[in-house]
């Protein structure tokens, strides 16, 4: 019983330490939540290179289509039917073939493998529109390549699936708003992360110090009288006891 008893005390003094310990020291936390905000700053605003994106839309036109010597028709109000039409179109558009017409027409520098990550397509809000996504450093290129995709893709379709046929709803024009990096997101992060850190350091730091700070430490630690204090020769106008200060309110008597 006696054993657990301690083990809780020694816990709760520890905790006491660290908590103290934070409190004297919250100025490293706040400067060093303030230095690694900045350097988030500095690292969105300066350092990443802003992407930029542009979209077309599509609409599916699939009523009777036929692949090979398979032939199936697809309501156009059936909405899930739609959805895997537009993922397999979306397989016809990153299909190796397909984005070096596009890297062709477009006379951008990228590979087709550069190309693939650039594009994304996807449905769009669940209906038989699809929506595909070019994301660049340059929103006249990101808006270049787009238009390219809606020129390209549906007659690289016909060629492929017969009696398929997609119509452009909207074409790619080129946006200044930039989608990446977040300079918002990367400070706040960056503060996070500052004060997490230092706090963890400090803690620590806090864990690891066995010096005896003052004689209620003592007491509440080990439950042993003190029996005698030993001072500090370096400062005459103070006693230091195992790391513990204390003010002479007059000067002794010579």
């Amino acid at each position: 019983m006696d054993r657990q008893e301690n083990s809780e005390e020694y816990s709760t003094i520890d905790l006491l330490q660290i908590l103290k310990s934070l409190w004297h020291n919250a100025w490293i936390i706040v400067l060093s939540g303030i230095l690694a905000a900045a350097a988030g700053f500095s690292i969105a605003a300066f350092l990443i290179a802003p992407t930029y994106s542009s979209s077309i839309m599509l609409y599916v036109n699939n009523k009777s289509l036929s692949v090979g010597s398979a032939s199936f028709s697809i309501s156009s109000s059936d909405i899930t039917a739609a959805q895997s039409l537009v993922k397999t179109y979306g397989e016809i558009l990153n299909n190796r073939t397909t984005l070096e017409e596009i890297i062709d027409a477009a006379s951008v520098p990228y590979t087709f493998e550069e190309l693939s990550k650039m594009i994304t397509s996807e449905p769009s809000n669940n209906t038989e529109i699809m929506k595909v996504t070019v994301v660049s450093e340059d929103p006249n290129e990101a808006a270049r390549i787009a238009n390219c995709i809606a020129e390209l893709l549906p007659e690289r379709i016909k060629k492929i699936i017969e009696g398929a046929s997609m119509v452009v709803v909207d074409s790619a024009v080129p946006n200044p708003e930039k989608i990446a990096p977040s300079i918002t997101k990367y400070t706040a992060v960056g503060l996070l992360l500052g004060v997490v850190a230092s706090v963890l350091a400090l803690s620590a730091a806090a864990v690891m110090d066995d010096t005896i700070h003052d004689e209620e430490y003592v007491l509440r630690t080990f439950d042993y009288p003190i029996l005698a204090k030993i001072p500090s020769l370096l400062n005459a106008n103070s006693r230091h006891y195992g790391g513990y200060y204390y003010e002479s309110s007059h000067r002794s008597s010579k």
